[in-house]
Order: C-alpha cells, then structure tokens, then sequence
C-alpha cells in the first residue's frame, strides 16, 4: 500500500541522508538526470512509497520528509537519457544505492533485473531493460549516528614505532575457539579480550584490515560456490561492511564497528582501513547497475574519449572512477573525512593509488586527488599509505609518491625474497632495502618511515607457502590455476607442498624465521601478515579471494607456537632498541665521537667492504655494524637518543661462512640476541676479535656488550 508523506524543500547540503530527531533530508548529486525519484521500502523487497525530489540546486535533487525515522530503507530511481554510446545508461526501473549511506541493509540476488540492459539481446549492453531490480538490491538505511565515544582519541603513534599488521575481520577470529562462537568472524571478534590480548603479546600497534566498506559478492563466483572473501568490490564508501556485524545490519554494524575502534584505542592499538576508491562493484559495460552507474555514469567513471559506451580499465576490474572531476574528488574526501571524524580510524591504506593519481592518462604524484589530500586539516593528519601501482606498465610508482605518503615497498618485497632463495647479484639491492630504501625515498626528503617493508601481503603466498612451493596452486578457485601471480621469488626448500622429511621442514622453519627476522630487522615500518607468525598455509594458494573457508581463515588450533614466540621475541627487541627503527637516516659518511662510522658495512676478515667486495657479492653475505650513538634525533624530552652498538649478519648462501669479529674499538665483547639457527645460539658471548661461523642461510644479531641504554 502506497504512504501518504508530505515532502518539503529541506536541504542540499550534506548529501545523503541526514535524520534531525523529527524527520530525515534526502540530497542526491546527478548532474545530468532529468528526474529523481526516492523509494521508501518496508522490507527488502515491498516498496511503499516513491516521491518526486522536484528541488534541485547545484545539481543536487532534495528533500525533507517529517516521519521518515533511523532503520527506513531507501533508494532512487533516476531518469535521464538512455544512451549507452554516448555513456548515459539512466534507468529508473533500477533501484540505486545513495552513495552517501551511512548503512547499507540485505542481499544482492544476481537476478537479470539487476542490469540495465536485456541479458540475451544483440549487443546486449546497448538494451534497455524494462524489469524491476527493486526485489533483488540490498537498500541504503536512514540511520542514527549518535554515539558516546566516551573521550576517545587517536592513539597517533609515530611511524617509526608501528608494528603494522594486516588482516581480514573474519578470517582473524573465525575459527578462534577462545572468542564466543557468535562474535567469531565479527568486529566484536576482533575486539574480544582474547584477541586484544593476542595483539598486545604479539606486540602490534596498528591492525590493518582488510576492505570493510560495503561489498558484494561477484555473481559469477557465486555460481562456482564461492565468494568475493577479500572484498575489493565496493558499493557503499561510507557504509561498515554488514556481515562483519554480530549485532544486525539495521544500522547495528555502525555501532558495532565504533565499539571495536575504542576498544582498541583504549588498548594503545591503531586501526587502519584498507580503502578501494579506485573502482566499484558495478564493473564494465556488462555490469550491473546499482549506485553511480545509474545515477550519473558518465560523471562517476572514466570512460573511453571515442567510445562512451566503453570504461577505461586501470584497475583490471572493468571501471575506474574518475578523480579528475569535482563530484568523484568530493565524494572521497567526504568518506575519508567521514572515517576519521565520525568512526575514528587512524589511516587508510589506498589499494591501487596509482589509478586515483591519474590525470588525462598519467599518474601525477603531484596532481589533483593527491593535492587535495595534502591540504585537508582532517585527512592529512592520519596515517596515508599507497600502495603504489595499478595495473597499466606506467603504473608502478614505488618511491614517487609525495611527502606525507608512505607506500608499500613492492621493490623490498621483490629483494628480500630474491636474497634468501639465494639469488646472485642481489646484495647491494638488498642492503639498500635493509636500510629503509634511501634510493627511494631520501631524495625527495622523505624518511625511512615512507618504506612500509613487506615479505608477503593477503594477495600472493603466505610466509609459510612462501618457503613450500616454488608454484601456485590455485585450482580451487575455478579457473584452471589461470588466476594469481606466476612469478613469486619462492623457494619450495627442495620439496613442493607438505612432507615429512624432516630435513626440508628443517630449513623452511629456519627460511621463515629469515624472512621475519629480516623484516624487524629493517629499517622502515614492518608489515605483518596475519597468520605468517603462525605458520599460516593456504596450500599453495596465492590468489584467495575468492577462498572464504579454511583456506583463507587463520587456524589457531594448529598455530605454530615456535614461530610465533620468534616473532613476539622479534618485535619486542625492535621496539627496545631504537637502533632497529630510526626516525632519519643512518648517514654512511657521519663518524660519532669515539671515532667509529654511524654505519659500517664489513668483509669477512672484519675490515671495511670497499666497492670491489661490494661488486663481488658471490658470497650472499651481508655484515653491518650499528652505531648505538649515530641515531639522528632526539626523543621526547629533547635528548640524545642512544642505544647499544648492534652487529647483524645475514648469511643468504648455501654454505656456512666464518667471520672475524672487528677490534676492541668497536666492542670488547658481543652477546647473541637473535639467531635463526638453533644451534647457532648456543654459545651466547663472542669477544672482539674472534672468529664465528655463521650456518648456512641464517642470521645472527649481536649487541656490544657495554653500552648504557637510554632513550
């Protein structure tokens, strides 16, 4: 039965919809529609009520609708010419999500009234369908955000003392057996105390989760059985993910997500958000039409100069949204804005920056979206990480984004991996990488926090498979082992996948030691998979997207406890020494005033490396000294931060390699505080001068002995 409402002229300014206590005011952008209509639902398929917005200024339709209450269910249907070579595809027999919903309610059912065009016809995607999709879309809600932060604030914790670590809402706690079984796999699962005290032990200060704007799931994924687990398939920017909530999805998630943020802030623990602003759910000429495509597709995506109908591709998902124009520009800032103000993340990492950096084709590092961002007081005092490429050939922009980004470090990855499956001719690059990644980032006065230093992410092997398979195994995903990265830089140890030789699992516990060692060994900021200090496998499986089931959720039951308190032991001496994460760069030419270098890079016989050694890398070997007093920097209370002198050794050959310990200057005495050789740890004291062996693909972190610590 059609409602009777009495619309006034409201507002239009902000977007979206906006309850005031007595009624609720709807604005909507759509440049170029002729006519707007709102759809009041009941339920997720009964539409009871459609009203004209006949206000419109500044390209904003409008209204303000006295009654309309926190929990109705909304869309629009708006018209406009149908054109699809000219890149208009207005369908009011389409129901369209607002882009500015703060919630977003119900299942997306791959029905053929979900697109625009006849599924079957003859250049299909130039048809008009006249079906309802009404029944068939999930709604946007009016919502309350009223909330009690109860004086929370951002923990800001400087880069230099973060210890990131990435991870998925519901594969972090889905099989937790120590988290109630309803809040498994939820934003109150992640809250838990049992996984704030697993956080804490664990010794990180920044979680990073993986996409928690609305999604759906792909309807060709669905047919095979599976699901889109990752979730880079947006369709509501300001909308918490509804699956994630343990509490309901009538507005419930956004209060249960805010619940999870202050519990963690009131833990010392930072929240980040993996962000995909760079293309949506709605996908190519074929897709379906659910929000931006409907409402204006020509103003919200990229589109091809001589073919409209067509969408240009950076993001290999069959759109792009277009950051050159206003409305796409304010859309983003307001989510980011809206995030950090009224949800209270710490940051965002931006997945494929370089397409939001494009200008007319080209990524501009000092263009439009990324300028914008510098000058907002809001959003440019988070945390701001790109990953830094797309994927078109010019894409790749590691090092070139500008000061206030960090990015994550595709080139530290790549060399740390190559270093210890033994690759030749890698030390240089590797010591470069080690070093925060000066070559790419000291030149455009940034620091070594710029680097975010990874071995492995959620998209490519886990630190485990990394060191079991030399190949991917992706045939559960349905396309023939087609999909995922080919070229991985692993090393199966000698075996593919599981065994029980005794001797391979020897030295893949020791690889993956290497591999954590090296990367809180580093400077820069450390990124952790969740699950890698676990052991996490995914069977051989580097593209898991579409995985949501045991291969993607982390198996706590049979969690490697070894591994894990190696890396607890690994963070802990990272964040006790500010040695291991400088705020500036260590300078090779500096001397401190006892007369030793702030850094020295040292040959087998103890000496200084000089560049024929450098050149004559076949060894794999890398020694470095650490000046406890060539910290640039001072610490809170204006002093001079000082530490213990350090000495670390990364033997990536194949054979052991023995090492005279340098002169009296520089230590009496060193004492073994990390080693990824068992046995290598046994003899825990070396005096100056002597000789050690270090065993074959190992590292071994010495400390000076006499050094006061203070900072």
């Amino acid at each position: 039965m059609q409602e009777k409402y009495s619309p006034v002229r409201g507002r239009s300014f902000p977007l979206g919809a906006e309850w005031d206590g007595r009624g609720t005011n709807f604005a909507l952008f759509a440049e170029n529609a002729q006519k707007v209509e709102l759809c009041l639902y009941a339920n997720d398929v009964e539409e009871n009520a459609r009203i004209e917005l006949v206000d419109r200024d500044h390209h904003i339709f409008h209204c303000y609708i006295e009654g309309i209450h926190p929990g109705q269910l909304y869309g629009y249907r708006v018209y406009g010419p149908y054109e699809p070579e000219q890149g208009k595809r207005f369908n009011p027999n389409k129901l369209l999500l607002d882009p500015y919903a703060k919630a977003i309610s119900g299942e997306m059912v791959w029905d053929s009234a979900v697109f625009g065009y006849q599924i079957g016809e003859a250049y299909e995607d130039l048809s008009f369908s006249a079906l309802d999709s009404g029944p068939f879309v999930p709604k946007s809600l009016v919502v309350d955000l009223k909330y009690d932060w109860e004086g929370d604030t951002l923990p800001k914790i400087p880069y230099g003392q973060s210890v990131i670590y990435e991870l998925h809402v519901k594969g972090f706690s889905k099989l937790n057996p120590k988290v109630p079984e309803n809040l498994r796999g939820t934003y109150a699962g992640l809250s838990h105390p049992e996984s704030i005290v697993y956080l804490k032990s664990l010794g990180i200060t920044t979680v990073e989760l993986m996409p928690v704007h609305q999604f759906i799931s792909d309807g060709h994924l669905q047919e095979k059985g599976l699901d889109n687990y990752w979730g880079y398939n947006t369709i509501g920017f300001f909308a918490p993910e509804g699956q994630y909530s343990s509490s309901g999805t009538k507005g419930e998630q956004i209060h249960e997500f805010r619940d999870m943020v202050k519990v963690m802030h009131r833990n010392g623990i930072e929240v980040i958000l993996d962000v995909v602003y760079n293309h949506t759910a709605e996908g190519n000429e074929k897709g379906p039409t659910l929000c931006f495509k409907g409402i204006d597709n020509e103003i919200y995506y990229r589109l091809e100069e001589d073919q409209k109908r067509y969408y240009t591709d950076y993001t290999g998902t069959g759109n792009t949204l277009d950051t050159r124009l206003p409305a796409v520009l304010r859309l983003i800032m307001d989510s980011l804005r809206f995030w950090v103000e009224e949800m209270h993340v710490d940051g965002f990492r931006f997945d494929l920056a370089s397409a939001l950096a494009r200008g007319s084709h080209e990524v501009e590092t000092w263009g439009t979206f990324l300028n914008i961002i510098h000058q907002d007081p809001v959003i440019s005092q988070v945390k701001l990480i790109a990953e830094p490429w797309d994927i078109n050939e010019d894409g790749y922009q590691v090092g070139k984004f500008p000061v206030g980004w960090a990015e994550w470090n595709g080139k530290y990855r790549d060399s740390v991996r190559r270093f210890w499956k033994g690759d030749k001719g890698i030390l240089s690059c590797f010591a470069q990488r080690f070093l925060g990644s000066p070559d790419l980032y000291r030149q455009s006065y940034r620091r070594p926090s710029a680097s975010i230093n990874f071995i492995t992410a959620h998209d490519g092997f886990t630190l485990h498979d990394l060191v079991s398979y030399n190949e991917k195994h992706n045939e559960a995903n349905g396309e023939d082992n087609n999909d995922g990265e080919s070229d991985n830089n692993s090393w199966n140890c000698g075996e593919e996948g599981e065994t029980d030789k005794l001797t391979v699992n020897g030295l893949r516990n020791k690889q993956k030691r290497n591999f954590m060692a090296t990367l809180l060994l580093s400077q820069g900021v450390p990124m952790i998979t969740a699950g890698d200090e676990i052991s996490k496998t995914q069977k051989g499986n580097n593209n898991a997207y579409c995985q949501d089931n045991e291969i993607s959720w982390l198996n706590w039951t049979n969690a490697d406890t070894e591994m894990l308190a190696f890396t607890q032991k690994l963070i802990l001496l990272r964040q006790n020494h500010p040695s291991l994460s400088r705020r500036e760069w260590i300078k090779d030419n500096r001397v401190a005033p006892d007369g030793l270098p702030h850094i020295a890079w040292l040959s087998a016989t103890g000496e200084l490396m000089d560049d024929q050694k450098w050149e004559l890398d076949d060894e794999n070997t890398l020694r470095v000294f650490l000046h406890g007093e060539g910290i640039n920097g001072k610490d809170e209370n204006g002093r001079d931060i000082i530490d213990s002198h350090f000495l670390l050794i990364f033997n990536g050959s194949e054979h052991e390699t023995c090492f005279k310990l340098p002169g009296i200057e520089f230590s009496r005495n060193w004492e073994v505080e990390i080693s990824t050789a068992i046995k290598q740890a046994e003899k825990g004291k070396f005096m100056a001068g002597e000789a050690l062996c270090i065993a074959e693909k190992s590292i071994l972190v010495l400390r000076a002995g006499y050094i006061p610590i203070h900072y």
